[in-house]
């Protein structure tokens, strides 16, 4: 695999931080990093020990992590953190996780959440899959939100998609009671396929019923991947289960 970070000019991230290639078969995402900038290298070197959470395949204590026990929030896939910088300000009485795996995208949110001093939100650079198997106690996530993940439109591309019967099952089992489970995608195809595997889910229930979908909620802003596909013509679904 060619270095995503080698291109003239760009700068390496930490190494502890960097995904491990070949661990499942099939991954949802491809490293296309982008440039790495100064900033985004301070941010992890002087940052991190303050917002990251290193990946160590072990169950993981979240009231040590954020120094309380308060509700949880999961954001697979939060990009440059626009949702997930907004929810953390909005929603102060719960606790904030996000999991990403383009550097350039943790190293901005990095400082904007020392520009925020926030202290509600904790971040993995690493696999969502792995995060969610082996760090996050089954039934005790208050929520997660995956937003306008790559919908890998190209038929021979659809076993990438993030949203499969596996990780559905597994998205259940890691929810509490009650827990909502809140997606977003620009793509109808995938949203015809999200239906498809969460109608078919065991205990999960459509809160618009059947292959129903809600406006935008108030909790999650307008991101820029929303208005891209809003110029191309494309429509946005959200879709809202809760677990039972």
């Amino acid at each position: 695999m060619t270095d995503p970070f080698s291109s003239a000019g760009a700068k390496t991230p930490p190494k502890p931080f960097t995904v491990t290639d070949g661990v499942r078969k099939v991954r949802s995402f491809v490293l296309r990093q982008g440039r790495f900038t100064e900033a985004q290298q301070r941010a992890f070197d002087d940052l991190w020990p303050r917002f990251g959470l290193d990946y160590t395949g072990t169950l993981r204590d979240f009231d040590a992590a954020f120094g309380r026990s308060a509700k949880r929030i999961l954001e697979i896939g939060f990009g440059n953190g626009q949702a997930l910088r907004y929810s953390a300000r909005h929603d102060p009485a719960r606790d904030h996780i996000g999991i990403e795996v383009h550097a350039p995208g943790v190293g901005r949110l990095l400082n904007a959440l020392a520009e925020d001093n926030t202290g509600n939100v904790r971040l993995y650079h690493h696999d969502a899959v792995e995060v969610l198997q082996h760090e996050i106690a089954d039934g005790t996530l208050d929520e997660v939100r995956i937003y306008f993940p790559d919908p890998w439109h190209k038929k021979r591309h659809h076993k990438r998609r993030l949203i499969n019967d596996a990780f559905a099952a597994l998205l259940v089992r890691k929810l509490a009671s009650a827990g909502r489970l809140h997606l977003a995608t620009d793509w109808q195809d995938y949203a015809e396929h999200m239906w498809d595997v969460l109608e078919a889910t065991a205990g999960l229930s459509n809160t618009a019923g059947p292959r129903g979908h809600v406006a935008r909620p108030s909790w999650r802003p307008q991101t820029h991947f929303e208005t891209r596909g809003q110029n191309l013509g494309h429509g946005v679904w959200d879709l809202l289960y809760t677990r039972y």
